[in-house]
C-alpha cells in the first residue's frame, strides 16, 4: 500500500512536532516557591539568633542591677554616735515595710533572671523554638510590675526621708542619716534600671515571636 497516495486521498497534512527549550528551562511554580522559602530561612534564623544574643546580654545586665539593688538595700544600716540611756538613733531597712518588700521583690527578680539564662541560651541555639521564647515573654511581663511597684514604693519613702512632710510633721531624716539615705537612693536607682531592662526584654521577645 502506498502511504503517499493515502495521504493525498484523505487530505490530512502531517504537522511536525518540535520540543520547546523554554518549557524545559522554567522550573515548576512549587519548586520555585520552595527554593525561595529555603533561601529565606537562613536570614530569619540569623535575625532571631541575633535577638537571642541581645536577650542574653540584657539578662546579664538585669541580674547585676537587681542583685545590686537587693544587696545595697538589704545591708543598709546606720547608727548615730550620740544616744541616750533608753534610746539609740539607728536606721535599718527592715524598719519600713516598703524597704522589706523592695529587697524581696528584687531578690526574686534576680533569682528568676539567673534561672532564665538556660532558656535564653536555648533560644540562641535553636532560634525557631517558640515554647521557651513564649515562657520568657510571660515571666518577663510579670516581673515588670513587680519590680516597678517595689522601686516606686521605696522611692516614695526615700523622697520623704530627703524632704520630709511639714503637714504630717515628718522630719527629713537624711540630714542625720546621710549614709543610709545615699545607699537606699542608689538601690532605688538600680531597681528602676532593672525594671527598664525587663521592659526591653519583653519587647525583644515580642519581636522574636512575631518574626517568621
Amino acid at each position: 500500500m502506498d502511504t503517499s497516495n493515502s495521504t493525498k486521498e484523505t487530505g490530512d497534512i502531517p504537522i511536525p512536532v518540535t520540543s520547546s527549550k523554554s518549557s524545559k528551562a522554567a522550573p515548576p511554580p512549587v519548586v520555585a516557591a520552595k527554593a525561595k522559602k529555603t533561601a529565606k530561612q537562613p536570614l530569619v534564623s540569623g535575625w532571631k539568633r541575633g535577638l537571642g544574643i541581645i536577650d542574653f546580654i540584657l539578662r546579664i545586665c538585669a541580674i547585676a542591677a537587681a542583685l545590686a539593688a537587693a544587696t545595697a538595700m538589704g545591708t543598709t544600716s546606720q547608727q548615730l554616735p550620740f544616744f541616750t540611756q533608753f534610746f539609740q538613733f539607728k536606721a535599718d531597712y527592715d524598719d519600713l515595710p516598703a524597704f522589706t518588700f523592695f529587697v524581696i521583690a528584687n531578690a526574686m527578680a534576680g533569682a528568676y533572671l539567673v534561672l532564665s539564662l538556660p532558656f535564653s541560651i536555648l533560644c540562641i541555639v535553636r532560634p525557631h523554638i517558640l515554647g521557651a521564647r513564649l515562657m520568657l515573654l510571660v515571666f518577663d511581663t510579670v516581673a515588670v510590675p513587680l519590680v516597678t511597684a517595689a522601686a516606686s514604693a521605696a522611692a516614695s519613702i526615700v523622697y520623704l526621708a530627703h524632704n520630709g512632710n511639714s503637714d504630717a510633721n515628718w522630719v527629713a531624716i537624711c540630714r542625720q542619716f546621710n549614709d543610709f539615705c545615699q545607699r537606699v537612693s542608689g538601690a532605688v536607682v538600680a531597681s528602676f534600671i532593672t525594671a527598664l531592662l525587663f521592659v526591653v526584654l519583653v519587647a525583644v521577645s515580642a519581636v522574636a515571636l512575631r518574626r517568621k
